[in-house]
């Protein structure tokens, strides 16, 4: 019944694009269709989507246009199961229809929604240009894999799309490199950072606030502060970080999530040197903080402020030189009895004042050998 008043008539896809631009964004991920059904693209194998509401547009049309427009990268998620299709089993636990004794009599044709499955990600990867994330979910229990003829519509994927990164949820086991290296190229570990690096590539994906989509009542966002170091965490650990953000009912970003993004993107304009193209150091992780790593340069991520001089452990004789990022301002190496161990270690005579970034204050060591 929703799908009659879906007018979202304040929707600006470009001021989407900026806000994520802004925050330092590289690429986004818009929602097509969720679990519930509802297209936010013209298929045309249903009418239970934008284009047939009284609003009538193309929202991934939209999108893409803007985001490209930006410099952006876009990709799509895609929702595997469907409470709304004729076809989809509604005996399934999570089917919201479960116990609806009419809607379990009616005859269902599995093969049928498979098709409908296959049919719409074709539609998506066909109709919209590049695409560089096709973002599927969910598996689960028998839900998986070979069940969606998942081997079929990775060749599919492939064929249209062939530059394309596929996410590893074709299969169960969100964080599992390996379980879906068969049919995908990413891990996505939900709403945690694993304690651990996973190995090969993944992404954590996470909201601004506690729900995925649009919540009135949670006005529980994540600070600046939060996002910054979630951002820094991954990176320390070979990983990239989706976030996410839901547009009101109006197509609206609330405040509270622009205000959110735009301070990360003010860290983002004078320390993305430590974050794109960054990744995983060989290093234990420090006390204060964390490292990234970029060809010659380590950088030092300081969330806690030094009780005197900043002990680098194991890194003794092997920096030529210590600045602040984010002004270039020289940090002084030191050596210090209370610091530093021999010539095992090193120290930074970094005052306290120094750290007045609130988020994460990053010194880039550029290295005279390797750690």
């Amino acid at each position: 019944k929703y799908a009659l008043e879906f007018n979202p008539d304040r929707l600006d896809a470009r001021a989407w694009a900026r806000a994520a631009k802004g925050a330092g964004m590289r690429y986004a991920v818009l929602t097509v269709k969720h679990h519930e059904g509802f297209c936010l693209f013209d298929s045309k194998l249903t009418d239970y989507k934008s284009t047939a509401t009284p609003w009538g547009r193309d929202l991934a049309r939209e999108f893409v246009d803007a985001f490209r427009a930006e410099g952006l990268k876009v990709g799509f998620y895609y929702s595997l199961i469907d409470w709304a299709h004729p076809d989809y089993p509604a005996a399934d636990r999570l089917h919201p229809e479960r116990e609806d004794k009419a809607s379990l009599a009616r005859p269902r044709e599995w093969k049928r929604y498979v098709e409908y499955l296959h049919g719409q990600v074709k539609e998506i990867l066909s109709n919209y240009g590049e695409i560089s994330v096709l973002w599927l979910d969910f598996s689960y229990d028998d839900m998986s894999g070979e069940k969606w003829e998942a081997e079929r519509l990775v060749k599919t994927v492939r064929q249209l799309q062939p530059g394309i990164l596929i996410n590893n949820r074709l299969v169960t086991g969100h964080a599992d490199t390996a379980q879906g290296a068969r049919y995908g190229d990413f891990a996505t570990p939900e709403q945690v950072i694993p304690p651990e690096p996973i190995p090969g590539v993944w992404e954590a994906c996470m909201t601004v606030n506690d729900h995925w989509g649009y919540n009135r009542d949670d006005l529980n966002f994540k600070t600046p502060t939060q996002i910054v170091r979630l951002l820094v965490q991954c990176v320390a650990k070979g990983g990239n970080y989706l976030l996410n953000v839901g547009p009101n009912i109006r197509g609206e970003i609330q405040p509270e999530a622009l205000d959110l993004l735009a301070s990360v993107g003010r860290w983002m304009a004078l320390n993305s040197g430590s974050i794109y193209g960054a990744g995983a150091a060989e290093l234990p992780k420090p006390e204060w903080g964390y490292y990234t790593k970029k060809g010659g340069t380590l950088y030092a991520h300081l969330f806690e402020p030094p009780a005197g001089p900043l002990a680098l452990l194991g890194l003794g004789g092997k920096i030529a030189s210590a600045r602040l990022l984010r002004d270039g301002a020289e940090v002084s190496l030191k050596k210090d009895w209370n610091a530093v161990k021999g010539d095992q270690h090193a120290a930074l005579a970094l005052p306290n004042a120094r750290l007045a970034d609130p988020m994460d204050t990053v010194v880039a060591l550029t290295l005279s050998s390797a750690v």
